[in-house]
């Protein structure tokens, strides 16, 4: 009989782990909610001895965000136009082209064939549908309304693309200019400056503060590149490392949300996603403190992870969810307003779902605000090393050529 691995939280609030033996997941789910006890995450069944069970992505990567999204707008049209989930399945399986997606699709029909439900086999590949997708489809399969909770999810992950996209686009320009102004830094530093200091030595010319430290730097970079490369493998391990552990995580996702311009985007496309991942969980119909547990596991930051978890721990003892985000450092006032008038109304998912359309619109505007703020400093930047260099070898050469006119 499979095993599974689960967590869950007791009357107190504590979290438990262990493992059960049993038939399928909704097996586990329903002997531990006849305990009383909240789940927090069931993981699938392994293979064998407890092995992982692994994607079949030989020779190729793992599907892309938006080819999963194309599989749920696919997979839903064809439910919604009447044609069963094994045939539905099926007609997928033989028109995608990654043939990794091809043979997990192909493995889904044969489990939904058996009479395992769809959501019970998405468990079995957690890199590819994680649990907020599961317990989506696993709420309309309970619901009857699969085809538009997949719809829901393939508009849900296309936003998620979008504002990943205008993200990128947005750090795209400055880090290009900055690689390209460290290498061209370090050619004219290790190539031309060299070649000028040798004519200034030869002249015994008088040499001005700037052009020394520009020598200085010059011949530190020509013997010492090694020791650079050492320290900035050093500082990115010593970085990972540290991110890894609960204080560091906690510490570096603070400054994130600190810095300049950086910081407030990333704090709008945070509540822009909290906002449309927990709406569109509420509107499906899960329940508030599991939409809270899979929207915490989607925040991929600390603070917000934080700020979300004491949310639950409010909800959990009967308290309205506002006023926890109103101590938040994430959450302003307009979010909080909102989310207590749809906690009052009832209409806590169109409230949910406005914050996040206007979140959208933030985001928009915070990164063109940032390109247009980023542009004119990494030029300025770039023209001021480039300058520096030029005139420290200049200055020296005007300065010889004022001595021989004399």
């Amino acid at each position: 009989m499979p095993v599974f691995e689960y967590r869950v939280r007791d009357r107190s609030g504590k979290v438990l782990k262990s493992q059960m033996e049993a038939e399928s997941v909704a097996q586990v789910r329903d002997t531990l909610r006849a305990k009383n006890l909240m789940i927090v995450e069931i993981k699938p069944p392994k293979a064998g001895l407890n092995a992982d069970i692994k994607i079949p992505f030989i020779g190729d990567r793992p599907p892309s965000l938006k080819q999963v999204a194309v599989f749920s707008k696919q997979l839903a049209t064809l439910i919604n136009a009447g044609v069963p989930l094994v045939q539905s399945l099926a007609i997928l399986q033989r028109q995608l082209e990654h043939k990794g997606f091809q043979a997990i699709v192909k493995a889904m029909r044969t489990d939904v064939e058996s009479g395992t439900p769809l959501s019970e086999s998405l468990v079995k590949y957690p890199k590819l549908f994680n649990r907020l997708y599961v317990n989506l489809v696993r709420a309309g399969e309970t619901s009857g309304t699969l085809d538009s909770v997949l719809e829901r999810i393939a508009d849900f992950q296309e936003k998620e693309l979008a504002l990943r996209g205008k993200i990128k686009s947005a750090l795209t320009y400055p880090v290009i200019v900055l690689i390209f102004a460290v290498l061209i830094t370090y050619f004219l530093l290790t190539t031309i400056v060299p070649q000028f200091a040798s004519i200034l030595a030869q002249m015994n010319a008088p040499l001005p503060l700037i052009t020394r430290a520009l020598m200085a730097v010059s011949n530190f970079l020509q013997h010492g590149t090694l020791y650079i490369v050492a320290i900035i493998a050093i500082v990115t391990f010593a970085y990972r490392a540290y991110y890894k552990t609960p204080k560091g995580r906690h510490v570096i996702d603070d400054i994130k949300l600190r810095i300049p311009i950086f910081g407030n985007l990333l704090k709008k496309s945070a509540i822009s996603s909290f906002a449309r991942t927990f709406g569109l969980l509420i509107s499906s119909g899960v329940n508030i403190i599991e939409s809270l547990e899979i929207t915490k596991g989607t925040a991929n930051n600390a603070i917000v992870e934080e700020t979300i978890e004491n949310a639950k721990n409010v909800v959990m003892v009967g308290d309205q969810m506002s006023s926890s985000l109103a101590t938040s450092k994430v959450f302003p006032p307009m979010v909080v307003s909102m989310v207590a008038i749809g906690e009052e109304t009832g209409s806590l998912d169109s409230m949910l779902s406005k914050v996040g359309d206007f979140y959208d619109r933030e985001v928009d505007e915070a990164v063109e605000g940032m390109t247009a703020a980023i542009e004119p400093i990494m030029i300025l930047f770039l023209g001021g090393i480039v300058g520096t260099i030029v005139a420290g070898m200049f200055l020296p050469m005007f300065s010889i050529i004022g001595q021989l006119s004399k």
